[in-house]
Formats: C-alpha cells, sequence, structure tokens
C-alpha cells in the first residue's frame, strides 16, 4: 500500500491537533495537511491533492457537506470520511449523498480510525459501530421507493433486514422461508448492488431511494 497524504478539515484546534499527532505514527501516512473550515479546505486543496480527506459535518463559513460535494466535483478520487458527534444524525443522509465513503465517531478509538482510512482510500465504505446502529435503527422502508432497480421485491425485504442488523437465521424465522434462501438473496443483493459489507449496502439503500433515515 502506497503512503497516503490525509487532510483533517474540522473548526476544533486541539482536535486536529490530536489527531494530526496519531497519524504523524501510522506508517501508511506520508503528508498531514489541516484546515479550520470547508472554504480553507477548497482553497487548498488544488495544491494539497490529498487521497483521504477526514472531514468535520459542523464548521463555520462552508459545512462539511457542502466542501464534500464541491471537492469530489474538483477531485472525484478523493475519499472522504466524515467527522460525527451524535447531534449530527441529521446530516447523515447528506453526506452520503455528497459522496462521503464513511463516517467515523468523534470519539472513535484510533485504530477505528485507521481502518476507516484504509477502507475507504481502497473504495470500501466504513461506520463507526455506534453511528452504524444508529442509522440501522432509523431506516425506514418508503411507501414508494425512487427505483427498484434490479431487485425482485423479496430481495428488497431481505435488504431491509439485512440493514437493520439481523442475521439471516432471523431473516428467514421472520419472513418465513429457508435460511438457505435468504443466503442466496444475500448473495444476489450483494452482486446486483456490487456491495461486500453491510455498510456498503446500507449507503446504496439510502442512495438509491429504497430507504430514509
Amino acid at each position: 500500500m502506497k503512503k497516503l497524504k490525509v487532510h483533517i478539515v474540522d473548526d476544533h484546534l486541539l482536535f486536529r491537533q490530536g489527531l494530526h499527532f496519531l497519524l504523524k505514527n501510522c506508517e501508511f501516512v506520508s503528508v498531514i495537511n489541516e484546515s479550520d473550515n470547508g472554504q480553507q479546505f477548497l482553497e487548498e486543496v488544488q495544491k494539497c491533492k490529498p487521497d483521504v480527506v477526514l472531514m468535520d459535518i459542523e464548521m463555520p463559513i462552508i459545512n462539511g457537506i457542502e466542501a464534500t460535494r464541491e471537492v469530489l466535483k474538483q477531485l472525484p478520487d478523493i475519499k472522504v470520511i466524515a467527522l460525527s458527534m451524535y447531534s449530527d444524525e441529521i446530516f447523515y443522509r447528506e453526506m452520503l449523498e455528497a459522496g462521503a465513503r464513511g463516517f467515523l465517531l468523534k470519539s472513535s478509538k484510533f485504530d477505528d480510525v485507521k481502518t476507516a482510512i484504509i477502507e475507504a482510500y481502497n473504495g470500501r465504505n466504513y461506520f463507526s459501530p455506534e453511528i452504524l446502529s444508529s442509522i440501522i435503527g432509523g431506516l425506514n422502508i418508503k411507501p414508494e421507493p425512487i427505483s427498484h432497480g434490479d431487485l425482485t421485491k423479496r430481495e428488497l425485504e431481505v435488504l431491509l433486514n439485512i440493514c437493520q442488523g439481523l442475521s439471516n437465521q432471523k431473516i428467514s424465522e421472520r419472513l418465513i422461508i429457508s435460511k438457505r434462501t435468504v443466503d442466496k438473496h444475500r448473495e444476489n443483493i450483494l452482486f446486483k448492488t456490487n456491495s461486500k459489507n453491510t455498510a456498503e449496502l446500507v449507503v446504496f439503500a439510502i442512495k438509491e431511494g429504497y430507504f430514509e433515515i
């Protein structure tokens, strides 16, 4: 794995400095830059061209949602990870739609931060367990989804249950079908949605309008 350029965007200086200190000791990080709001970040990003951005959501001048949306227009290969507090739950959908690859709780263990950076850089989604649980707990199926795409009605039912954190065994009991059938549905859903895990299925389901937070 190549050494990565990481950019921290957060209006709290002490938090930025602490994260910077921890990241500089990571063997896979080569450059660390900082910005204290979205506007400053956008002014600097063409020069820095980071691989991964750790982006606070609520900031003055330009917030994380707007900054994420704009930077991915300019540099679509950048991977953005949202830095979130529980009070930011209302912004989850907007950050996903803006193009964030994952969410980290600001109180996360540093091992989670390292995992999130690696996963995001490799094109996968990552959520702090607490945030994924919060998102899953708030999912509601829409009466009229925007599009069913290639998913069948049964696959959509299985998808909702997967996104709500149920095991294949629990899904089979709830839908009164065999576990083997659920296994096959899960396999088909992962293939059709080009997803590798539950986090990516949640992102897909929300972005495609199947469910809402």
